[in-house]
């Protein structure tokens, strides 16, 4: 059973790769494959894997019904500080297991640009 990705367009949600973290890693997948070392390539993969669980804890959040009670400038400070934790709660998750998705990519793109790992 194969998965095509050129009908998943409509399901993403662009306006997330304006913030400053996708900006960053867009910059930095867009020249993996020019001269980027192998541990580079590694590292960018394991900062999409952060960013890709950010956004799926953000998702996960939106479910959660938000509190009536408070004003909208403490919701506001709230809603700062909650964007933080997500941030660190993602990095953490990706270090304590290992990031077997940043692997799967790494794997993949190590393949597609001939990079080879340096002993």
């Amino acid at each position: 059973m194969s998965i095509g990705i050129n009908g998943l367009g409509s399901y993403i949600d662009t306006s997330a790769v304006s913030s400053a973290s996708g900006t960053d890693l867009s910059k930095k997948l867009q020249g993996a494959g020019t001269s980027e070392s192998a541990a580079e390539l590694k590292e960018v993969c394991r900062e999409f894997e952060s960013y890709f669980l950010e956004q799926m804890y953000k998702e996960m959040f939106k479910t959660i019904g938000a509190s009536e009670e408070g004003d909208a400038s403490m919701s506001s400070l709230v809603d700062y500080f909650k964007d933080g934790v997500v941030q660190k709660l993602a990095a953490q998750t990706t270090d304590q297991t290992g990031g077997p998705l940043a692997q799967q990519l790494y794997e993949q793109m190590k393949r597609n640009y001939g990079i080879v790992e340096e002993s």
